[in-house]
């Protein structure tokens, strides 16, 4: 498939996308600026030679790709989406915000009740589909493809097939993929980031991650 990653210069954003073009996806990284995503498309062909990679900015980004993922701090979540809403329509936005709060070890909640991904869909409406996923993923070993990740990834999103398609992109990036159920269970996911930042600190580790248990 052919990805797009809107804040893909970011560690997160920049790891998943490196772990799906050694997978064999086409990645177009974006950026609010053009050289600069231009400039992390080279950083990750310098890792990865034989991937499928280029970078431009977020709305060039969006307008070319098949799957679209929102990775950017909560607080230009909006912005970005309202700069890439017409390239959005007949989509799947696949979006791994978590919001935290000025003490990032603390659970934060949004001031509408609602998780970061159910603003991006009343934002965006009917026309994209927005599926949450990745929040609870540590940046710290996507780089290393030889490392296994210990953690699932929790899936959230009110269409079966969509969720579907994240589950493979999980799988692509070496992770397994939990379904976890309607999008308004983001709100829980979200949060639980701030869960994994505290246990983190209070443990001196950088990669802390959930695990389901009594899946077959």
């Amino acid at each position: 498939m052919k990805i797009a990653i809107l804040g893909g210069t970011g560690d997160e954003g920049f790891g998943l996308g490196y772990r799906w073009a050694a997978a064999g996806h086409e990645i177009v990284i974006g950026s609010r600026k053009t050289e600069k995503g231009a400039q992390a498309a080279v950083d990750m062909r310098e890792r990865l030679p034989e991937g499928k990679i280029s970078g431009t900015d977020n709305l060039s980004a969006a307008q070319q790709a098949e799957i679209v993922v929102l990775s950017v701090p909560y607080w230009a979540q909006a912005d970005t989406l309202d700069s890439v809403k017409t390239a959005l329509d007949g989509k799947l936005l696949v979006t791994v915000v978590a919001p935290t709060g000025e003490k990032a070890a603390r659970v934060y909640r949004l001031e509408s009740g609602l998780s970061a991904a159910e603003e991006a869909q009343d934002q965006l409406g009917e026309a994209t589909r927005v599926v949450a996923a990745f929040q609870n993923i540590g940046a710290h070993h996507l780089l290393d493809l030889d490392h296994q990740l210990d953690c699932d990834v929790l899936v959230c999103g009110d269409k079966k097939d969509d969720k579907a398609v994240v589950l493979q992109l999980c799988e692509d990036a070496g992770l397994r993929g939990v379904n976890a159920g309607a999008l308004q269970n983001a709100r829980a996911v979200e949060e639980f980031t701030a869960v994994l930042i505290a246990i983190n600190i209070i443990h001196k580790v950088r990669s802390a991650g959930i695990r389901i248990t009594g899946l077959s």
